[in-house]
């Protein structure tokens, strides 16, 4: 069976910034580079890269900087779900104008809305666009299988869905059996449960971009019919890391940017404001398991 254009690894990248918090560009690059060297097969910016926190012109400048740094060599997916119908139209075309090759869209959850107003949504990004739309099904903002057909089948460029809400597995395999001849289902939430979701009929996942390589190797060893070396592979090389990482607010994203820092690929582990305070014991943890997964800090060096 041929494979879809978005499957795989596609890692959501994080957003390098400098010690004052401004978008650092040479370490995106460096970044965007370290991934696709990695064999992934996609790269995303997402909530996983900071978005909420960028201002219209951060928002163009780390669009522009990944698709230029990619050079259409793997297909770049951009975030542009918004809290009102107007203003995901309204990053949806910026994206594609800038060369996006997919959106990925957050259903509206500022505010609590119907299945119905979400389903107008994500028609009025669909009339907008002429690429690939992936839905988003988050905690905050769900969307059920039923409703995930529905979209499907109105809007031509629905293509693909994200899942994250809980129990991720659970959701994957309903998805799957509802909406899995319409639309090609990702697993999300770190990768955390990557092996679990392809068992249940997804095609791919969307983790975090520090270790492309470990996630690329998992992907293959799977497709290849040997679980038992993805298995083995996933719990050595990835576990530890998304269990601290998940260990309570957003320490992920400190987590990840020092696990890259270590690696040599950015400069910098500044995470924007507001960001949960790391208290000594789990910055203790943090190094150590860092020292573990990478025994060697490595200078940044540009790719």
């Amino acid at each position: 069976m041929s494979l879809p254009l978005l499957h795989g690894v596609v890692p959501i990248l994080i957003t390098p910034f400098d010690s004052t918090g401004r978008i650092d560009e040479e370490s995106l690059a460096n970044l965007v580079e370290f991934n696709i060297r990695a064999g992934v097969h996609g790269l995303g910016v997402a909530l996983g890269s900071e978005v909420f926190k960028f201002n219209e012109a951060e928002r163009a400048q780390v669009t522009a900087c990944v698709v230029k740094a990619v050079n259409k060599r793997v297909p770049v997916v951009i975030n542009t779900g918004a809290a009102g119908t107007d203003l995901a139209v309204h990053y949806s075309r910026m994206a594609e104008a800038a060369g996006a090759d997919a959106l990925m869209v957050i259903p509206p959850s500022f505010f609590p809305a119907s299945a119905d107003e979400i389903f107008d949504y994500y028609v009025a990004i669909d009339k907008a666009v002429g690429i690939p739309i992936i839905l988003q099904d988050v905690p905050q903002g769900p969307v059920p299988p039923g409703l995930a057909l529905r979209i499907a089948d109105a809007c031509k460029n629905a293509r693909y869905i994200k899942v994250e809400t809980l129990p991720v597995t659970g959701k994957v395999a309903a998805m799957s059996a509802v909406a899995g001849e319409r639309l090609t289902i990702f697993g999300g939430a770190g990768g955390s449960y990557f092996i679990e979701e392809m068992r249940r009929g997804a095609l791919g996942t969307m983790p975090f971009c520090s270790q492309p390589a470990d996630f690329v190797a998992v992907w293959n060893a799977y497709r290849a019919g040997d679980e038992k070396t993805a298995r083995e592979h996933f719990d050595r090389t990835i576990m530890a890391v998304n269990r601290l990482g998940n260990q309570g607010g957003d320490i992920f994203y400190a987590m990840h940017k020092q696990l890259l820092v270590r690696q040599g690929v950015i400069k910098t582990a500044f995470v924007r404001s507001p960001t949960t305070a790391i208290d000594p014991i789990t910055a203790r943890e943090i190094d150590e398991l860092l020292a573990q997964v990478v025994p060697e800090a490595r200078p940044f060096t540009r790719l």
